[in-house]
Parts: C-alpha cells; sequence; structure tokens
C-alpha cells in the first residue's frame, strides 16, 4: 500500500500516471500494429473490425462499473486504514468479475449478427466483423477479471505489477498479430479471425499472471473463502459507485454506434475512414487518460482522510496537466494529421476521411481533457453520477440534430464532426460546473 496523503499532490500524479501511461501506450502500440495488418487486408475488413470493435466500448463501460467501484471503495477503506473492508471489496469485485465475464460471452455470441447489421449495410463488412468478433469475445469476458485485480491494486496505490502484465501480454500479443493475421512463419493466414484470437491468448496469459500474483506475492489484500461468497450489499455498493462512470462508455458505446449508422450510406469508406481516425485518436488521448486515471486514487485517499486543500490541488493540478498536454496535441493533429494515418492504409478515399476528421477533431482534445478530469475527480469523491449526467446531456444534443441533418439532402460527412465538436465543448462546461457543485456539497469536513 502506498500512502498518498503527504508528500508532493503533482508528484504523486505524476507517479501513479507513468506506470499507468506506459501500459496503455504499450496497449496502443499493439492496436497500431494489429490495425496496421488489417489495413493492409482492406478498406471492407478495416470497416468490419473497427465497427465490430466498438463493442469494446460497451466491455468498457461495464469494465469500468466495476474498476471505478473497486477504486473508489478499496481507497477510501485505505484511507481510513480498514484492510478487513478492502479484503471483502476485492473478493466482491472478482465475483462480480466472474459473472458479468459469462453473461458477456453468452450475450456476445448471440447479438454479434444483429449489432453488425444494424450498423452498416454493406454485406463484406457485416461478414468480416463477424468474423472478428467470434475470436475477439473471449477477450472481451476475460477483461472483468484482470480489471478486477489491477483496480483492487490501484486502489491501494500500487499499480506496477499491473503494467508489467500488461505489457507482458500485450507483447504476446503483438507478436501474434503478424503470424496470425498475415500468416508470418505458418504460411497460413487468418485475417481478421487472426486479430481476435492473437487478443484472446494474450488476455488469458495475462489473467493467468495476474491470479498468480494475488495468490504468491501480494500482502495486503487478497482471495478469501471467507469474502469470496457473494455480498449482494457490497455489490450494490461497488455498482452504484461505478455505474456513472461505466455509464460514460456505454454511452460512448452509443454514440459512437449511432456515428456507424449516421454515415453507413456514405460507404465502406467512409466508416473505415472514421474508424481508423477514432482509433488513432484513442491512441492521442493516452496521456491525458493516464492522468485522469490516476486521480481517483490520490483524490479518494485524501478525501478519506479529509484533507481538503490537497483535494482540491489534486483537480487544479490535473487540470492543467492534461490542458497542456491535450493543446499540443490538437497543434500536432491540425499540423500533419496525415502522419498519423498513412501507414495503416494507402486507400486515397479512406486516407482523405481519416485526415479530415482528425484535423476536425482535434478542436475536441481540450475539452476531452477536461471532461477526462472532471469524471476522475468525482470518481475519487465517490460520486461518479454528475459525471454520467454530463455524458447523457452531450448524448441528447449530438443524437437528436444530428439525425435531423441526416434527413436533409444537404448533409455531409464533416457535419458530424463539426455538431461533434461543439457538443464537447458543451459537455466540458457541464462537466466543470458539476464539479464546482460536488466540491461545495462534499468538502465540508
Amino acid at each position: 500500500m502506498k500512502d498518498l496523503t503527504h508528500g508532493s499532490v503533482a508528484k504523486h500524479i505524476v507517479y501513479m500516471a507513468i506506470p499507468i501511461a506506459i501500459g496503455m501506450l504499450v496497449q496502443t502500440v499493439y492496436y497500431l500494429i494489429d490495425l496496421y495488418f488489417v489495413g493492409q487486408l482492406g478498406k471492407t475488413a478495416l470497416a468490419g473490425v473497427n465497427a465490430a470493435g466498438n463493442l469494446t466500448f460497451f466491455v468498457i463501460g461495464l469494465t469500468q462499473i466495476l474498476g471505478v467501484g473497486t477504486v473508489a471503495l478499496i481507497s477510501l477503506a485505505v484511507g481510513r486504514k480498514d484492510r478487513v473492508a478492502s479484503n471483502l471489496i476485492f473478493n466482491q469485485a472478482i465475483g462480480i468479475a466472474a459473472f458479468l465475464g459469462v453473461v458477456t460471452l453468452i450475450a456476445g455470441y448471440y447479438w454479434a449478427d444483429d449489432y453488425l447489421k444494424a450498423i452498416s449495410s454493406d454485406p463484406g463488412t457485416i461478414e468480416a466483423g463477424k468474423t472478428f468478433l467470434y475470436w475477439f469475445i473471449p477477450n472481451l469476458a476475460m477483461q472483468f477479471a484482470l480489471v478486477a485485480m489491477g483496480s483492487a491494486l490501484r486502489g491501494t496505490g500500487i499499480v506496477k505489477p499491473t503494467m508489467v502484465v500488461q505489457l507482458i501480454s500485450i507483447i504476446i500479443n503483438i507478436i501474434l498479430s503478424p503470424i496470425l493475421i498475415a500468416g508470418w512463419l505458418t504460411g497460413k493466414p487468418m485475417g481478421v479471425a487472426g486479430a481476435g484470437l492473437a487478443s484472446s491468448i494474450a488476455i488469458l496469459v495475462a489473467v493467468i499472471m495476474m491470479w498468480h500474483y494475488f495468490h504468491q506475492l501480494e500482502r495486503y489484500v487478497g482471495v478469501s473463502s471467507k469474502h469470496i461468497r457473494p455480498d449482494f450489499k457490497v455489490w450494490k455498493k461497488i455498482i452504484a459507485i461505478g455505474f456513472p462512470a461505466g455509464g460514460e462508455f456505454l454511452l460512448m458505446f452509443f454514440y459512437t454506434a449511432v456515428v456507424y449508422w449516421l454515415i453507413q450510406n456514405f460507404g465502406t469508406s467512409a466508416q473505415a475512414g472514421y474508424g481508423l481516425g477514432s482509433r488513432v485518436m484513442q491512441a492521442i488521448f493516452v496521456p491525458a487518460l493516464a492522468l485522469a486515471f490516476a486521480l481517483p486514487a490520490v483524490v479518494g485517499q485524501n478525501f478519506g482522510a479529509k484533507l481538503r486543500q490537497r483535494v482540491t490541488d489534486s483537480f487544479k493540478i490535473a487540470v492543467l496537466m492534461i490542458s497542456v498536454l491535450m493543446g499540443l496535441l490538437t497543434l500536432l493533429s491540425i499540423w500533419n494529421a496525415e502522419f498519423f494515418l498513412t501507414a495503416f492504409t494507402d486507400d486515397p478515399e479512406v486516407l482523405s476521411i481519416g485526415v479530415t476528421f482528425l484535423q476536425l477533431i482535434a478542436f475536441n482534445y481540450i475539452p476531452s481533457g477536461i471532461v477526462f478530469t472532471c469524471s476522475g475527480f468525482l470518481q475519487g469523491l465517490g460520486n461518479a453520477w454528475p459525471a454520467f449526467y454530463s455524458m447523457a446531456s452531450r448524448m441528447i444534443l449530438f443524437i437528436l440534430p444530428a439525425v435531423w441533418m441526416s434527413k436533409q439532402g444537404s448533409f455531409k460527412l464533416e457535419h458530424v464532426w463539426y455538431l461533434s465538436i461543439v457538443m464537447v465543448i458543451v459537455q466540458s462546461l457541464i462537466s466543470l460546473w458539476l464539479v464546482k457543485r460536488e466540491m461545495d456539497k462534499k468538502l465540508i469536513f
């Protein structure tokens, strides 16, 4: 356990963020390598895999419910020096992870085809997406166990073991991707199926390694037959705290699905270009996300210790750091968006759409960074509902006019990106207001 209630707040945020960022960067490298080999299969494969990959947002939403609730409750218990409560929460999180993993397997295979047909009208795109998903769904199901264990460690202020496991897992994935997708060494390329299988094998290795760590090395929290039996009161607490944050990603899944549905009439190139640009944008967001993900543990421990000034300082410092980072990345994306995309496709139409998307959506970077910071801060206070309300407002304000615009004869692809820019700026202002309101209510000791 690492005590985050003393010493420099900025150093604690950076200390927590660096291993998270390394893990995310390595994960991003894997995604990009995967994207590179899928891109060589053509724009139909690229569109199909990216459309199917949007389901990752749905699973991330569920893992966030589990992860955020676990981090928040364990970090608060650690701040109170309550080890018994920490162990109970961890074991209940493992139980929730097992339940959600089984549900994901069943639902994923049952509804994969219906989901793809809802967001694409191209048979080739649908088939590629379905093939990928059938091999990728085990990866999604095993994410829950990995998140439960990693979140428990993060709540106690420990992040390095998770980072090491992620690193090894992703290296395995990187090695397997060209072998399974392109048939390197074997001479038997599996195409998009190989991309899904490589991911599933890698996550299996990660789960086994983390389970071994908790059994052999972890001393503060661990698996206990006494605490692992379902305690639905604890389940309810974890879900109640985590649902708003996870709900943000669930809404993001529906948001992205709506965008795919809106642009499907522009053809496979439009969906491929948008999917490619979105993946690259996610990679660009890594530094800001790492800082935002580091924030809940720092805020949670200091809030649990009733240190008001350190809590407010955490928010201010994180906003400044993230805004500076995202400002620099905004300039880079506007100046040379093509640099980020040319390695993944040589299709001029796909490339043109992806470049336009990145250059325009770059104006979202700083507002998005502020939204991430507000969300992480609210998680640390143990109430992520305001962040959920903020994302819900963006969804409503975006979808209604977007659907209306799509029915107009003058509707263009760029209109979707312009509307998105405006809505993210509005969301960032709403998030800041909600954080101020929550500070006024909770930081009175």
